[in-house]
């Protein structure tokens, strides 16, 4: 058998057993409980993670030369590292996933950027982005996409990971969550300053930009529906827990429809723009984009907790992204039980030495919130762009603030 084989199978094995563990099935009645508004206890997660910094056992080291081999390596020693480590309230999928691969025409704007890294190691880095529209005649380069599915690509991506380790582990192929990061990509195309500049000097051409990636993303989206292309019953969208007991719904094996999954919508540069002006270039375009999607996930970054009266304006809403910068006091008084939070605890703590006193006080402080007003809500630790090369940053997070959870 060839050596990455007997790597990949010895793995597999290790994932299988873990995967099968009594936690992952009492993990999914957990997460499915918050997103009915039933909430059993607070659901915990760890995504986001710097890995390259955490490597102090050598389990992390990737060893197959293949490359599809070497990919599905680093999922199972991702996975079986963090279930080992800071599992939190983590579910293992009973199989190995392969993404469907697609393609796709774009727009006819492409991001021009200069990039600056502190740690060469990783992938978040600092951008400044260069104004592509700033001359209203770039918007004649705009186009609608055109997706396909690479179903050949993707078939022989499957058949070389199946015929390695199927027969330990199953294999299966899964599709894409819906992702709508409207203002993210204009932001991008703009630069952050020229982008808000706009929205007071400019709001017609501005509006006029927005349409347009309006437009872009509902083509996307109905595309992706056609071709089969979005996952039927995601753990998560975006970090955060999906389970629930609406969707997907009865399926009839053709494929997904968008009503049978989560949307998903954001405006992350809106957290110093008004309430008025964030319903005004956002909410009302988001509102066309969201309608066919069966339940909808709204917010990443951007403080929402004085913004809750137009984010419910949403069709089909059921989760609030409630990030560090909002005040979850306020935040939880006002969505109550009616809607999901996805809370987001600081991520900076764990950048140095932890603050375990800090710590608790901050979770305290969402927990009591949370229970003062009887909301269902998760905690996602995200966003991590360093944990100090220390790995006992995240597991001290995770035993303190499991802790704190299961005495909720």
């Amino acid at each position: 058998m060839h050596q990455d084989e007997i790597i990949l199978r010895k793995l597999a094995r290790e994932y299988a057993i873990a995967a099968a563990d009594e936690r992952n099935w009492e993990n999914r009645r957990l997460h499915t409980a918050v997103n009915d508004l039933k909430m059993i206890r607070p659901v915990v997660l760890i995504s986001e993670i710097p890995f390259h910094e955490l490597n102090f056992d050598g389990s992390l080291t990737l060893q197959c030369q293949d490359p599809v081999l070497r990919s599905a390596e680093e999922f199972l020693r991702k996975q079986l590292f963090q279930w080992k480590y800071f599992p939190a309230d983590m579910i293992l999928p009973p199989y190995l996933p392969v993404q469907k691969i697609m393609h796709s025409t774009g727009n006819g704007w492409t991001v021009s950027e200069e990039i600056l890294a502190t740690d060469s190691k990783n992938h978040i880095v600092s951008h400044e982005y260069h104004d592509l529209l700033e001359d209203e005649s770039a918007l004649e380069q705009f186009h609608l996409p055109v997706v396909t599915y690479d179903k050949e690509a993707t078939m022989a991506r499957y058949e070389r990971i199946a015929n390695a380790i199927g027969d330990i582990l199953p294999v299966r192929l899964v599709g894409y969550s819906s992702y709508t990061p409207v203002w993210d990509d204009i932001a991008r195309y703009r630069g952050v300053t020229p982008l808000l500049i706009d929205l007071v000097e400019r709001p017609e051409y501005t509006h006029q930009i927005v349409s347009k990636m309006t437009e872009y993303y509902i083509s996307l989206s109905e595309q992706m529906e056609a071709l089969g292309l979005y996952e039927l019953d995601p753990l998560e969208i975006h970090c955060t827990s999906a389970l629930n007991s609406t969707l997907p719904g009865e399926y009839d094996g053709e494929n997904v429809k968008r009503s049978q999954i989560w949307g998903r919508g954001m405006a992350q540069i809106f957290a110093s723009v008004s309430k008025d002006m964030h319903e005004e270039f956002d909410i009302d375009y988001m509102k066309k984009i969201m309608e066919p999607f069966g339940l909808v996930y709204y917010g990443c970054c951007e403080p929402l907790d004085k913004k809750i009266d137009i984010v419910e304006k949403l069709p089909h809403l059921r989760k609030i992204s409630i990030t560090p910068w909002a005040d979850i006091d306020n935040a939880a008084e006002v969505i109550g039980n009616r809607y999901v939070i996805a809370n987001k605890p600081n991520p900076s703590s764990v950048a140095g030495k932890l603050d375990e006193d800090a710590l608790r006080a901050e979770i305290s402080r969402i927990l009591g919130a949370c229970k003062r007003n009887g909301c269902s809500f998760d905690m996602v630790l995200k966003d991590i762009s360093s944990a100090g090369y220390d790995v006992n940053n995240l597991i001290r997070w995770e035993q303190i603030v499991m802790e704190m959870v299961r005495n909720y």
